[in-house]
């Protein structure tokens, strides 16, 4: 059997803004960009593609991140300071986990959820 990766490609309007939201939010190294592509390489090698599109974000997203850390509060705090929006007052619970919606700088949403997968 091939061994398979995922990359992940995020639309957006701006990606070199996103780029520069994601990589320290994900505390990874913003590769560069080329054209309408800018490149984040996540601590353990995965890779978050921004992909600028003309057509703006309508509605919620299909399809969302979950950053997994043991702080939830304080990692939700911390991507505040780097320019997310906090969309939950107060995290969520179901079968023994907690999570905080959020949304990055283009409203994009995502999750900061407590343990690991």
């Amino acid at each position: 059997m091939t061994e398979r990766t995922i990359a992940l490609v995020l639309d957006c309007a701006d990606p070199e803004q996103l780029a520069h939201f994601w990589a320290p939010a994900l505390e990874g190294e913003l590769v560069g960009g080329a054209g309408n592509y800018f490149l984040v390489k996540g601590p353990g090698g995965q890779a978050l593609l921004l992909q600028r599109v003309p057509e703006p974000k309508s509605g919620k997203n299909r399809m969302h991140f979950d950053v997994h850390v043991a702080d939830i509060e304080g990692e939700a705090t911390r991507l505040q300071g780097l320019g997310a929006t906090r969309l939950s007052d107060k995290a969520q619970e179901e079968l023994d986990s907690q999570w905080i919606v959020m949304a990055d700088p283009e409203g994009n949403e995502f999750c900061v959820c407590s343990g690991e997968l």
